[in-house]
């Protein structure tokens, strides 16, 4: 995603790489960009990175000068989802959606300035979340989003079934999460899933450039507006999320997401069998 204005200030250096997992830029414009930064990953979730990116969000959510906020990754993706090679963290999966995942998700809901999601490449499982968890959402025409889940033998978490059923209806909103179909940008458009759709090379142009006008606008009415109407949406979600890590619990402890997970680094199509 080469950008100029990206001379890019603060992050924490990933323990497995030595690379910054975020990057923390504010250009101007009272606009705060967040780059996700684990490109050789395609910005999947790791520990760090989920630690990283809460901080990130809770500093612009802070700072009183920043009134619009871009996130996007680095790279060919926006966010493939948890990093399934960090096997250490399957056994608690429940305890580390309902704290990390759900910390920098709800920080996104909360924060009193719109969070702007400049989906530059596939946004998959918890990546897609994150993408949906934005109050508004620019789309690059290559990019495309993706309920991950099931190819792994796992469950929609981070909120996902609750999101995807408020934007397009049970029936196909479940197809979507069973089939692990991707969502491409034009289909992500036309069911409403994303505000604009432009060439690849423009998302975070056009996203930045939305961001400095609505950061034109009055903040507290910004504010306001942004609990009301998530007030009006988000009832129950909460309590998806909840549910979900406690349903993810269950679906990580089966040798179908074993099988899952062994098949995706194998390159080949996994052999389920139930269990």
């Amino acid at each position: 995603m080469g950008s100029g204005m990206m001379a890019l200030t603060k992050g924490r250096k990933d323990k497995e790489n030595g690379s910054m997992t975020v990057n923390y830029d504010s250009p101007g414009d009272g606009v705060a960009l967040i780059t996700l930064n684990r490109p050789d990953k395609l910005n999947s979730f790791n520990r760090q990175l989920r630690a990283d990116l809460t901080a990130a969000l809770a500093k612009a959510s802070a700072d009183d000068k920043i009134r619009a906020v871009v996130v996007t990754g680095e790279g060919r993706a926006f966010c493939a989802g948890a990093d399934v090679s960090a096997v250490d963290e399957m056994s608690n999966v429940e305890d580390i959606l309902n704290t990390e995942y759900a910390g920098f998700l709800n920080i996104v809901q909360s924060a009193p300035k719109p969070v702007i999601a400049a989906i530059n490449g596939p946004a998959a499982g918890i990546g897609m979340t994150l993408a949906l968890t934005c109050d508004l959402r620019v789309m690059g025409e290559g990019a495309y989003l993706m309920s991950a889940f099931s190819n792994i033998g796992l469950v929609p978490d981070g909120g996902l079934s609750f999101l995807l059923t408020r934007e397009i209806g049970y029936a196909r909103a479940y197809q979507l999460a069973i089939e692990a179909e991707k969502i491409d940008a034009k289909r992500a458009a036309e069911w409403g899933l994303v505000n604009r759709v432009v060439a690849d090379d423009k998302v975070l142009e056009n996203a930045m450039g939305w961001a400095a006008e609505i950061a034109t606008r009055a903040p507290v009415a910004l504010a306001l507006t942004k609990r009301a109407f998530r007030a009006a949406a988000q009832d129950g979600l909460k309590n998806a999320m909840a549910y979900e890590a406690m349903l993810q619990r269950q679906a990580i402890a089966t040798e179908d997401c074993a099988e899952g997970v062994a098949a995706l680094f194998q390159k080949r199509k996994p052999a389920f069998k139930g269990k």
